[in-house]
C-alpha cells in the first residue's frame, strides 16, 4: 500500500461512514466499503471482533446495532499515518441490552479511541477501531 493523504474524497468517504454508523444505517456503512474490506475492533489491547468482506461486516454491524439504544462517533482529529488515515474518536452510547457480567441496559458509556482507515479505489478497504 502507498502512503495515504487526506484528500477531499477520502474525508467525505470517512464522514459518510461515520454518519451512517451514527444513524444505525448498516446499508449506508456498506456503501463506503470495498467488497474485500477488513474490519477489526480492539478494546484494551485485545481483538474483540474481526471480519473480512462486506457480508461478514453486515453480520457484525447488524449485531452491534441491537446492543445500543443510541450511539455516536465523533471524529475529533484526522491525520495520515503510513498507509492509513487515523481518526481520533470520541464515542458515546447507551446500552439497549444487559451485558453479561457487565453493565445493565440503560447504562451510558463514553470512550476515547481511534479508527484507522485505508482508502483504496474510492472505498474503505480497512477499518480498525481501537478503544
Amino acid at each position: 500500500m502507498t502512503a495515504q493523504t487526506i484528500t477531499p474524497a477520502a474525508l467525505a468517504l470517512i464522514e459518510r461512514y461515520v454518519a451512517a454508523y451514527n444513524e444505525f444505517d448498516v446499508d449506508g456503512m456498506l456503501e463506503t466499503l470495498s467488497p474485500d474490506v477488513r474490519f477489526e475492533n480492539w478494546s484494551g489491547g485485545q481483538l474483540t471482533a474481526a471480519c473480512d468482506g462486506r457480508d461478514a461486516f453486515r453480520v457484525l454491524a447488524e449485531q452491534a446495532r441491537t446492543m445500543f439504544a443510541e450511539r455516536e462517533q465523533r471524529v475529533t482529529a484526522l491525520a495520515p499515518r503510513g498507509d492509513a488515515l487515523v481518526a481520533a474518536i470520541a464515542w458515546r452510547g447507551q446500552l439497549a441490552v444487559d451485558v453479561p457480567g457487565g453493565p445493565p441496559a440503560g447504562t451510558r458509556l463514553a470512550l476515547r479511541g481511534e479508527s484507522e482507515f485505508v482508502v483504496r479505489d474510492g472505498q474503505l478497504a480497512l477499518v480498525v477501531d481501537r478503544s
